[in-house]
């Protein structure tokens, strides 16, 4: 149980940290200015800044004085103590095939090895041999010099959100089929975008999920997008993202460094994110 200052206090840095989260992306929606490499949060994922300050204290916690929460969606007063918590129950029941579906899906990632050294190939597969580029800022290397480099390298893309976007040129170059219906056969925690997808994820279990899991979960979606496009084809240095060229052995290397220690954090969301979808019970949890 939480007493009321520390539950709001809590609260506060919590939208705090959300409005630093966002600043960027609300100052140029003000503008009316697009960007290549955040707009992916907002737009892939359904992501609203209102929504992503509201905190919530996740299951099995009961706010105190907190009076003005009873009345919210998914919230119940609790009948054995003067509080409100997260409807636990009543959100499973809702959202029964999700829960489902999202705790098969991150537990079958978590018992795989991460397979590293794809080297953001996906980005450029989704240009190969197409006069047209998903973004309004001009290829590194030029469409003859991409097209080289999707043609030179095995390409093995795991993850049937990234797949699809391939070109049809492409998508026969890459060493597996990923479908949506193969997601949990295939998913692994070495993808960046199995890594970036832990925020779609905790966000759509809604208040089961703590704000501060979301908000790191969010916060690891940022920092992995920006990796991926600056392995990606597009030349961002106007943009400020110095490029991974993952064409060299060097840039191999670091690509390879950056995903692995991606990896080691998403792992550790991914638990957390478990531990709420599969609480152990009470008599089993160590002291």
């Amino acid at each position: 149980m939480l007493a009321g200052p520390e539950w709001r206090a809590r609260a506060d840095a919590h939208a705090a940290r959300a409005d630093a989260l966002t600043a960027g992306h609300r100052a140029r929606r003000a503008r009316g200015e697009a960007h290549p490499v955040e707009d992916f949060l907002y737009t892939y994922y359904p992501t609203r800044p209102s929504r992503l300050r509201r905190w919530h204290p996740g299951a099995g916690v009961v706010l105190a004085d907190a009076d003005e929460r009873a009345a919210w969606r998914h919230y119940v007063r609790d009948g054995g103590v003067a509080g409100v918590r997260v409807d636990d129950a009543g959100l499973r029941a809702e959202r029964g095939a999700t829960v489902s579906f999202v705790a098969g899906l991150l537990r079958a990632t978590a018992d795989r090895a991460p397979q590293l050294g794809c080297f953001g190939l996906h980005e450029w597969a989704m240009v190969h041999r197409d006069d047209r580029t998903r973004h309004p800022v001009p290829l590194r290397l030029g469409a003859a010099g991409t097209d080289a480099v999707v043609e030179s390298h095995r390409i093995r893309c795991s993850h049937y959100d990234a797949y699809r976007f391939f070109t049809p040129s492409a998508a026969p170059r890459n060493t597996l089929r990923p479908t949506r219906a193969r997601q949990v056969e295939l998913e692994q925690p070495g993808c960046l975008h199995a890594g970036m997808d832990l925020y779609k994820w905790a966000d759509k279990l809604g208040p089961l999920v703590p704000g501060e899991l979301l908000l790191d979960a969010f916060a690891l979606a940022r920092e992995i997008r920006a990796l991926d496009m600056r392995a990606s084809p597009y030349d961002l240095a106007d943009l400020g993202y110095e490029p991974v060229r993952i064409e060299t052995a060097e840039g191999k290397a670091a690509y390879v460094d950056a995903q692995r220690a991606f990896a080691a954090r998403g792992a550790a969301l991914r638990r957390r994110l478990l531990a709420v979808l599969e609480p152990q019970p009470a008599a089993s949890r160590r002291p």
